[in-house]
């Protein structure tokens, strides 16, 4: 089985003394959950940018599926969901009404969208909350909306930083639960976290970032 992604020796370096990610390499099969750890500004949230196809590498060759990363290309989009910061939100749509979007603009059809957005909201605890706007929401059920979120539309690769954001112990039980669910069912997934229980729970590989130095000499 071909990898899903391979990464050599990547790195990102807006000077040669300002080194946003230092040379990383590994693998991912299909089905896999790759842990991305180190300490803060090590270049966690870098690596998984330039996974999700938001900035490309200075150094190093990585590739999706077997092709390159390119933002504007559609066959990678659709292959590639991430959830890298918040994600745009329009004030004047509900929760709900947010996710049924996200899935129908992806092209399920508007009843299945709309079994699927409740079966999510569900799977989160935010049932309730469906009928809120996402600025009405406290800052852990916005995390989980968030991700939430990101799983209504279809995708092979998930990509997300630090799931575990503002959210307690009963939060994150559910979405870790979501994330097993989705890697059981085939899906390669890529996620930096601090959470050494997201790593127990979660990751069949860790990659450890270290910390960022200098830019090692071309020379």
């Amino acid at each position: 089985m071909s990898p899903v992604i391979v990464a050599e020796d990547i790195g990102v370096a807006i000077a040669p003394d300002e080194v946003l990610l230092p040379p990383v390499s590994f693998q991912l099969e299909t089905g896999s959950a790759l842990a991305v750890v180190g300490p803060n500004g090590a270049g966690k949230t870098t690596l998984l940018r330039v996974l999700a196809g938001l900035i490309a590498p200075t150094s190093g060759l990585v590739s999706v599926a077997g092709a390159s990363i390119e933002e504007r290309n559609p066959v990678f989009r659709r292959r590639v969901a991430a959830l890298i910061g918040m994600p745009p939100l329009a004030r004047d749509l509900t929760v709900r009404e947010h996710l049924v979007l996200v899935a129908t603009s992806w092209g399920t059809p508007a009843d299945h969208a709309q079994e699927q957005s409740d079966a999510l909201l569900t799977s989160f605890d935010l049932a309730r909350l469906g009928r809120r706007f996402p600025h009405e929401l406290s800052s852990g059920q916005v995390q989980l909306f968030s991700i939430a979120l990101t799983l209504a539309r279809p995708f092979n690769l998930l990509v997300v930083d630090e799931p575990e954001q503002r959210l307690d112990r009963h939060r994150l039980g559910l979405v870790t639960a979501a994330l097993q669910a989705h890697v059981r069912a085939g899906t390669t997934l890529v996620f930096a976290t601090h959470s050494a229980d997201l790593v127990e729970q979660l990751a069949n590989q860790v990659l450890e970032v270290g910390d960022v130095g200098p830019a090692p000499d071309s020379a």
